[in-house]
């Protein structure tokens, strides 16, 4: 970016910030300095349009659950976004779900919610950043086979998510075994109006193994793409697929020294996903789950026009802008359009109030041992500079100062 350009966004920041009506001011280290914007480096919104859908949604009013290590609240770009959630895993890790024992539950968090609040709206944006994130930690004791957590945490984290009202929730995490006790807590969600998007895992180039929850019957199963819009190398492939959102060299919010990350994998991809779902619930908050998700798949696209599905890539890659802008028939309410859950013909609930009751902490502290260590996201962090700054907000809308778009691949 030229400097003439980053003047004239710190002018206009100045004036922004003495008419708006809160201030919200971060500080952390800076190692390092650069001279564009985290923003200019997020090549994903840039393909997705995200400051063109910005003007239409930026998710507010829906709050999208995060079934992972934790979220991290004072995270720079996550400040006034996370809510109290439910800690499944105190009796294995200090803290609660507002502690991240990985740095990948507060990355997905940020993928979707990030606010650029650092340096004055220099900081990671997230795709859908007026959302509220509801944090649910999971175990990371286990093996390869159990994944990331036993079906059993996953089933108890969803059925919280869903009574705590969160109308999307992203599951980044994958377990090689499923079970009828999961099966039940998916019906569970969507019976009650909320929509599961998980990844599908990083093990494309490997034995390509199924997993769960993605491949459980209502969950949406998320694979990556790259900047070309092809599936990455890693991203996991088969019947499982429903769909494809971009999973490669993210850079965005998330735990750790500096807060921010350089990552790639189907986590990325699957909270992109579920960003877009909120995006587009925002904006049509009538709606109920099924006819959400019938608008991301109808409005579904590259390479593919999501007529016919295919193992790579599903349906297509999610188009949150197109759905935005010509959504459709959104189609009947009580029927789940995807075909792996026909049971899903029962009457969803009307959209929730995003309020979460006080849920305490812990959960069962008997299973411990059950639990994994393994991750779909796949996270290789890039600790990368962050400098001090304030997030401004006008009327509850993010006030984004972005560097000049470059060329590539749109969405």
């Amino acid at each position: 970016m030229r400097m003439s350009t980053v003047n004239k966004w710190h002018r206009a920041i100045r004036v922004m910030t003495s008419m708006a009506a809160s201030v919200l001011l971060v500080s952390g280290p800076a190692p390092q300095a650069h001279a564009d914007s985290t923003r200019s480096q997020q090549w994903h919104l840039d393909a997705m349009r995200a400051e063109e859908m910005w003007r239409t949604s930026t998710g507010k009013g829906i709050t999208v659950a995060v079934i992972d290590t934790g979220v991290d609240p004072n995270n720079p770009d996550l400040k006034g976004q996370v809510l109290d959630g439910k800690d499944l895993v105190s009796a294995l890790h200090a803290g609660d779900e507002h502690t991240d024992y990985d740095g990948h539950g507060t990355n997905m968090a940020g993928l979707i919610a990030g606010t650029g609040a650092y340096g004055g709206g220099r900081g990671a944006f997230g795709l859908a950043p007026g959302v509220k994130i509801l944090p649910i930690r999971m175990p990371s004791r286990g093996d390869n086979i159990s994944g990331f957590a036993s079906p059993s945490y996953f089933s108890r984290a969803i059925r919280y998510a869903t009574d705590a009202g969160a109308q999307v929730i992203n599951i980044s995490m994958g377990a090689r075994i499923g079970s009828p006790e999961l099966n039940s807590a998916v019906a569970y969600a969507l019976s009650r109006g909320s929509l599961v998007f998980a990844a599908v895992g990083n093990d494309g180039d490997k034995d390509n193994p199924v997993e769960y929850p993605a491949a459980t019957p209502g969950v949406v199963g998320v694979a990556a793409v790259g900047k070309d819009l092809r599936r990455t190398e890693e991203s996991g492939f088969g019947p499982q697929v429903d769909m494809a959102a971009p999973g490669d060299d993210l850079v965005s919010a998330c735990g750790g020294k500096t807060g921010l990350c350089r990552a790639h994998g189907t986590s990325g991809a699957a909270a992109l996903a579920s960003a877009s779902a909120a995006l587009i619930w925002s904006k049509h908050p009538e709606w109920t789950n099924n006819q959400v998700l019938r608008v991301m798949l109808n409005t579904i696209g590259a390479p593919t026009d999501g007529s016919k599905r295919n193992d790579s890539i599903g349906y297509g890659i999610v188009r949150p802008r197109i759905a935005l802008q010509n959504p459709g028939d959104p189609g009947p309410p009580d029927v789940y359009p995807l075909p792996d859950f026909p049971a899903a013909a029962s009457p969803s609930a009307p959209p929730r109030p995003t309020e979460v009751p006080d849920s305490g902490t812990g959960g069962s502290r008997g299973e411990t041992a059950a639990a994994s260590a393994k991750s779909d996201g796949g996270n290789r962090l890039l600790w990368a500079s962050l400098a001090s700054g304030a997030v401004l907000l006008l009327g509850g809308t993010t006030a984004a100062f972005v560097a000049r778009r470059r060329r590539g691949n749109v969405l």
